[in-house]
């Protein structure tokens, strides 16, 4: 049974803002800034519609911006750790959010309309053949992106002592390290497909992103009636 301490010790664990995460707030801000800028001003009606039609995209990527961030928002509420190793791995992280703005832009942006953002003079923003390079090229940059936030947390656990971290703290954090493990092995599996599918369904495997959603609920149920029979807590 978790006494009453232990769990006023977890609710109210609250670390200072740092450097390090107005540092990241600020980068977030900069990459949805990016998003936004990349639309021009429509100059007729017809450039209006288009950049409607991007709403959805831009929509798409500021979510999954949002996502990210919260990620890693909550990690640094959790742990608030500030080490090297903490960091590196955070300013990787903040390098990978940056350098794909423009490509996530772009994918939804062909998924939303079917002429992409960037069809000049009736010239197709992308051709069949060039598809699969799209799809690994997403693949690999959230592999990487939840492969950074796994390896952060891993190293949360390592410095569980540091940390004080409660036994119950310590099946949490294993818990957010085996879903962050699923989400990268589910994009592996994406990545596989984009690599050996034929070229012409190779853009089905963004499809396997789907996965994450059952994956997931089956794993917190299971995970959540292991927590619960544990430490005797919702």
């Amino acid at each position: 049974m978790v006494n009453k301490h232990t769990h006023d010790k977890e609710s109210k664990r609250n670390y200072e803002i740092q450097r390090i995460e107005t540092f990241s707030d600020g980068v977030f801000a900069f990459a949805v800034t990016l998003l936004i800028v990349s639309l021009e001003v429509p100059k007729n009606f017809e450039e209006l519609m288009v950049n409607i039609r991007g709403f959805f995209a831009f929509g798409v990527s500021f979510i999954l911006l949002v996502l990210i961030w919260t990620e890693q928002h909550k990690f640094f509420r959790k742990y608030g750790l500030e080490d090297n190793w903490t960091i590196g791995l955070n300013v990787a992280l903040l390098f990978l959010v940056l350098f794909y703005v423009y490509p996530l832009k772009f994918l939804f942006s062909l998924a939303f309309n079917s002429q992409g953002n960037g069809g000049n003079h009736g010239k197709p923003p992308i051709t069949d053949a060039q598809i699969p390079a799209l799809m690994e090229i997403y693949a690999i940059g959230y592999i990487a992106i939840y492969l950074l936030f796994t390896l952060m947390y891993i190293h949360a656990y390592k410095r569980a002592d540091f940390l004080q971290l409660s036994p119950l703290e310590k099946f949490d954090c294993k818990t957010i390290i085996y879903k962050q493990a699923i989400v990268v092995i589910v994009g592996l599996c994406c990545l596989a497909g984009a690599v050996w599918l034929p070229v012409v369904y190779a853009g089905y495997s963004g499809f396997g992103y789907v996965l994450i959603g059952p994956s997931l609920t089956i794993f917190f149920t299971i995970r959540g009636r292991m927590r619960k029979k544990q430490f005797q807590v919702a």
